[in-house]
C-alpha cells in the first residue's frame, strides 16, 4: 500500500513538468484518433485499440497522469465522436485502466509477464466487471447476458491486446523515451 501512494505521489509531480503535459496531449489526441477506428460489433459489443497511447501515459508518467489521461480523453472522444449516450461510468472506467497501466509500469521494466498481469487486470476490472455493470444500468440489459458476451470477446482479444501493449511498450522503451524525458526534468 505503501508503494501505490509512492507511486501515486511521484507521478502527481510529473503534472509540473511541460513535457508531460505536452506528451500527455500528443497521447490523448493519438488515443482519440485511436478510437475512431473501434469496430463496432453491436451498441453493447465493440473492438478498439485507443488502450495503447493510455498505457504508454501510464508508463511514461505514472498512474496519476495516466488517469487523468483516461479521463480527458474519453471526454474529447466524446464530443468529437459520440458513440451512444455519455455516461459517466465510462469515463471513470477510463480512468482507472489509466491508473492500472500507471501502477503496472511507471517506472518498472517493460517484461512479458507484467504486460500480461496488466491486461488480466484490465480484462477482469474493467471489461467484466465495469463495462457490463454500466451497460445494464444505461440499457437495461441483464448483467450475467452482457458478461457471458464479453467473457467470449476477451478471451479472443486478450492475447492480441497483450501482444499490441507489449509490443509498444518493447518499443517506447528501447528508444529511450523514459530516459529522454527524465533529463529535461
Amino acid at each position: 500500500m505503501k508503494t501505490a501512494i509512492r507511486t501515486l505521489r511521484a507521478s502527481s509531480r510529473e503534472f509540473s513538468r511541460v513535457s508531460t503535459l505536452a506528451c500527455s496531449g500528443m497521447l490523448i489526441a493519438l488515443s482519440v484518433i485511436l478510437s475512431f477506428f473501434t469496430i463496432q460489433l453491436s451498441d453493447v459489443l465493440k473492438i478498439g485499440f485507443s488502450f495503447i497511447p493510455l498505457a504508454m501515459g501510464g508508463m511514461l508518467f505514472g498512474p496519476a497522469v495516466g488517469g487523468v489521461m483516461g479521463v480527458v480523453g474519453d471526454i474529447l472522444g466524446y464530443f468529437v465522436k459520440p458513440s451512444g449516450p455519455f455516461f459517466p461510468g465510462f469515463t471513470l472506467n477510463a480512468l482507472i485502466t489509466g491508473a492500472i497501466y500507471g501502477f503496472f509500469f511507471y517506472r518498472r521494466p517493460v517484461t512479458l509477464r507484467r504486460c500480461v498481469l496488466a491486461s488480466l487486470t484490465v480484462v477482469i476490472v474493467i471489461n467484466l466487471l465495469l463495462n457490463p455493470l454500466w451497460l445494464s444500468i444505461l440499457y437495461g440489459h441483464a448483467f450475467i447476458a452482457l458478461v457471458s458476451v464479453r467473457i467470449i470477446k476477451n478471451i479472443v482479444m486478450f492475447p492480441i491486446n497483450t501482444a499490441l501493449l507489449y509490443a509498444s511498450l518493447r518499443l517506447l522503451e528501447r528508444a529511450g523515451i523514459r530516459s529522454r524525458l527524465s533529463a529535461r526534468a
